[in-house]
């Protein structure tokens, strides 16, 4: 039995049928979803070692995808690479530099998908700090004008901007981060979970 799952999410069935092929023998399955949803049902379901998402997918976007995996704390540690043939449609969702996942460009060949696949994984590997704008928004909303700057994950506030004694203490918007953060997953949550009842109403009309 294999140990290693990949799963391709990808509409077109040659993308889907390349990859496979592509792929180096080894002790792992490739796992196929033809779109979003039934993408995300076995991102929830498998223990998969690699995640391959198409952007563009029917029922459920890999936009869609993408953040319902980042909500999750264990499911984003997944090493995803998301394919696009137009990588801007990828850059005005997603900014660029990609620090967590890796982009491939459609079409590609296997030289492209291996190395594609071996920087999504190391990418995977890196601590996550939290969310760098909520910090920022944080300290702004505190009466500190200067960004903030990150520092192996946690948020450092500029000794410029904060006086030593009316100034919002590090170990506050870091609490205060963490509430935020946890706020966001939980909003981004039952928003995906409002567009699939939608999306589901939607098709029971047809």
């Amino acid at each position: 039995m294999a140990s290693n799952k990949i799963l391709v999410i990808d509409d077109t069935t040659v993308v889907r049928v390349k990859v496979r092929e592509m792929l180096p023998p080894g002790n792992f399955e490739v796992l196929e979803a033809k779109d979003g949803v039934e993408g995300l049902n076995f991102i929830l379901q498998e223990k998969l070692s690699l995640i391959m998402l198409d952007f563009l997918l029917p029922k459920m976007s890999g936009w869609e995808v993408f953040q319902q995996v980042q909500a999750h704390p264990e499911l984003r540690k997944i090493p995803l690479v998301i394919m696009s043939g137009r990588k801007e449609e990828v850059t005005e969702k997603i900014t660029e530099p990609f620090e967590y996942f890796e982009f491939l460009g459609k079409p590609f060949d296997q030289k492209q998908l291996i190395g594609a696949i071996k920087l999504a994984m190391a990418k995977a590997k890196q601590p996550r700090p939290e969310l760098v704008s909520v910090g920022a928004a944080v300290a702004v909303k505190n009466g500190t004008i200067a960004t903030s700057s990150v520092t192996n994950g946690t948020v450092v506030a500029p000794s410029v901007a904060t006086p030593s004694t009316g100034g919002v203490s590090e170990a506050e918007i870091n609490a205060l981060n963490e509430k935020i953060v946890k706020m966001q997953a939980e909003i981004d949550g039952l928003k995906k979970q409002l567009t699939q009842v939608v999306t589901f109403i939607k098709q029971k009309i047809k």
